[in-house]
């Protein structure tokens, strides 16, 4: 059994989950492409040797990769998770039964590579067995020849979101989009049913309330935010900060409002830790940032809240620092739009003062650079055209612990105690009451 460990942003990475983009972008039309989150049709064969050049960048620093595409292959070898993922599609309300029937005499008769490949890249009219003596109904009959059985994943590139790993627990999440949601089914197959990842603890489940992964940055051991906004619901944020606290998987979380808008749907989008004490910040959103701050009580009771208070300000209070380092995006407010909208602030850390960042964004990187920040730059023209960067495209299974032993850290899979952070910052907000169930 191998034991998976994150408790930082910032810790070297060792082990991470991709997803290598394959035929689900080719089934993004003009017809379909917003409906799938995308904001342009990219060119497949480009988006898939940018990928490659991206894991091949990790591999060269010692990063193990693993692709989510084999690892589903592989658990659907098993035939308690074959059984369940297929259920689960065949579930869906728009087939009808007599289709229903016949979709699952398509799927019983494929191996799980090819099966693993229809629940990626969805299964079309026209690629669906029928027979005069088997026909489809009424349902494939008013269907067009170009239209979807099962629908494709072409946002599974972005592995962050369906997951997201805190100290030696998965929080698989709840994806907001309809588009979205089958992903978080199929990464919570892989953790309950590959071999490589038996005993898994959870921390989140996706029929919980809706939250995603790019929401949600672990500052510092410890210490988590999660950003509220167009994806992340204020009772997600709420039900993973009593899952965590419950748990002792950290000692503060701080919720994060953003604005609901496509440019920023999740917190990664605006802020990312690139060492122990940085972060690189939309610059035209950073003075305007507000936490609330929840925490444990001493009697077992409600949690705390606290604030509202300035992000930055509750951040470095809940990480014991006299203050963050802040790297601004861009050099002036045109050009850090610019950037922030090509995904410059979504960047990977590898380690502390270690990341991987798109090349395009090159004001971003260069104040980077100035600040003591290697940038692997990485191309990216095709992948960011469903709006997301290296880190959005990364799922980290093991980091270093920062101050630690990996070895120590991937023998245990729960979360060490922490130290809780300083009381009595000034600007602390008042005490509320923080409700919920």
């Amino acid at each position: 059994m191998v034991t998976h460990y994150v408790d930082s942003e910032v810790g070297r990475l060792g082990t991470v989950m991709l997803h290598r983009p394959g035929p689900e972008l080719a089934r993004l039309t003009p017809r379909n492409n917003d409906s799938l989150l995308f904001d342009a049709i990219p060119w497949v064969g480009r988006a898939q040797e940018e990928h490659d050049a991206f894991a091949a960048a990790l591999r060269e620093r010692g990063v193990e990769v693993l692709h989510l595409a084999e690892l589903l292959t592989e658990t659907l070898a098993a035939s308690d998770a074959r059984a369940e993922l297929t259920e689960q599609v065949l579930r869906s309300p728009r087939l009808g039964d007599q289709l229903r029937a016949r979709v699952a005499d398509h799927l019983a008769y494929l191996d799980p590579a090819t099966l693993a490949g229809v629940l990626i890249a969805g299964l079309a009219h026209e690629e669906l067995r029928i027979s005069r003596e088997r026909p489809g109904g009424l349902v494939y009959t008013l269907m067009d020849r170009h239209d979807f059985i099962i629908d494709p994943l072409p946002n599974l590139l972005f592995t962050r979101d369906s997951s997201v790993w805190i100290g030696g627990r998965a929080a698989v999440t709840s994806l907001a989009m309809p588009a979205r949601r089958r992903e978080s089914t199929l990464t919570d197959a892989i953790y309950r049913h590959h071999p490589r990842f038996a005993g898994t603890e959870f921390v989140y489940h996706p029929t919980m309330e809706h939250l995603e992964g790019g929401d949600v940055l672990l500052l510092a051991p410890g210490v988590l935010a999660v950003g509220v906004g167009e994806r992340t619901t204020p009772a997600g944020a709420e039900r993973l900060a009593r899952q965590a606290l419950a748990a002792q998987l950290a000692h503060t979380i701080l919720v994060v409002p953003i604005v609901q808008e496509r440019a920023t749907m999740h917190l990664d989008t605006i802020c990312t830790m690139v060492d122990v004490d940085a972060v690189l910040m939309y610059a035209n959103v950073a003075s305007t940032l507000v936490a609330y701050t929840v925490a444990a009580r001493a009697d077992g009771e409600d949690p705390r809240m606290d604030g509202p208070v300035p992000f930055l300000r509750a951040a470095a209070d809940a990480m014991d620092l006299d203050q963050l380092r802040v790297i601004d995006t861009g050099l002036d407010p045109v050009t850090a739009e610019r950037e922030q909208w090509d995904d410059g602030n979504n960047t990977l850390a590898l380690a502390p003062r270690l990341c991987v960042g798109y090349e395009r964004n090159t004001e971003t990187n260069a104040q980077l650079e100035r600040a003591g920040i290697e940038v692997v730059a990485i191309a990216g023209s095709e992948l960011g055209s469903g709006r997301g960067g290296p880190r959005c495209m990364s799922c980290p299974l093991l980091r270093a612990p920062l101050g630690g032993d990996a070895e120590q850290a991937a023998a245990s899979s729960v979360a060490s105690p922490y130290r809780a952070p300083r009381a009595g910052r000034k600007g602390a907000g008042p005490v509320v009451g923080f409700s919920g169930g």
